[in-house]
């Protein structure tokens, strides 16, 4: 990977991204929301930090893996996508370059949570710690759903139905017991559990098993992905 086509990559992509609105949106949606429902509902038996914590996990199953899906799936339908690949940019630095782009957009949204729920200190590098995690699995799983895809179209058809899998699965799985049965082997119930308890409970073994076996899955999807469809 050259450094300079990485910073090509990155630098064409941030232009890029605030021309268009759908994917900037994901970037903003959930932190925003977060912002307004948790200074402005007050509930009775409410736990701390509800909002933030619920539509944090949200936000990580849903920007990052719709943002790499949307982008490689519309360069590649615009043939942009070869045209760098015949410039000489490898693989390797066009996905290290919108992946860091994706990556570092979605930390800052991290942040805004982080600052919204009031962590401090400590829990707020694990909470940041957690969110990272969680980016980069549907980080992952994006890049393989926009590498199996040939246009926006085919890749918005996969990423709806993966994405409302790990944005809502933690939320229906506190009304519905059978949900929460198969919630807690993703990634996304996890790290909700994680979250909520952040400062009282230690990271146990069958959370860190979990996420890391959905994180190697989507190395695996996307090995899957390059290996059929490539890039171009």
């Amino acid at each position: 990977m050259k450094r300079n086509h990485f910073s090509a990559v990155f630098r064409k992509q941030w232009l890029d991204i605030w021309k268009n609105k759908t994917i900037l949106i994901q970037f903003f949606m959930f932190p925003v929301l977060a912002v307004i429902m948790e200074n402005s509902v007050k509930m009775e038996g409410m736990p701390e930090h509800f909002f933030v914590n619920l539509y944090a996990i949200m936000y990580v199953g849903m920007a990052p893996l719709t943002s790499m899906a949307a982008i490689i799936a519309e360069e590649k339908e615009k043939n942009t996508l070869r045209v760098l690949l015949q410039a000489d940019v490898t693989p390797a630095s066009y996905l290290f370059g919108i992946g860091c782009l994706v990556f570092l957009g979605c930390m800052a949204g991290g942040v805004v949570f982080a600052v919204t729920g009031g962590y401090r200190g400590r829990d707020a590098i694990w909470f940041l710690l957690l969110l990272a995690f969680g980016i980069l699995v549907s980080a992952v799983l994006g890049a393989g759903i926009g590498t199996v895809s040939k246009n926006q179209m085919s890749a918005t058809s996969i990423t709806v139905p993966v994405m409302l899998i790990f944005s809502f699965l933690p939320m229906l799985s506190m009304f519905n017991t059978h949900i929460e049965k198969v919630a807690k082997y993703t990634y996304s119930q996890q790290l909700y559990l994680l979250v909520q308890e952040l400062g009282g409970q230690s990271i146990g073994l069958e959370n860190i098993a979990i996420v890391l076996v959905n994180f190697l899955l989507g190395v695996l999807f996307f090995g899957y992905a390059y290996k059929r469809c490539g890039l171009a």
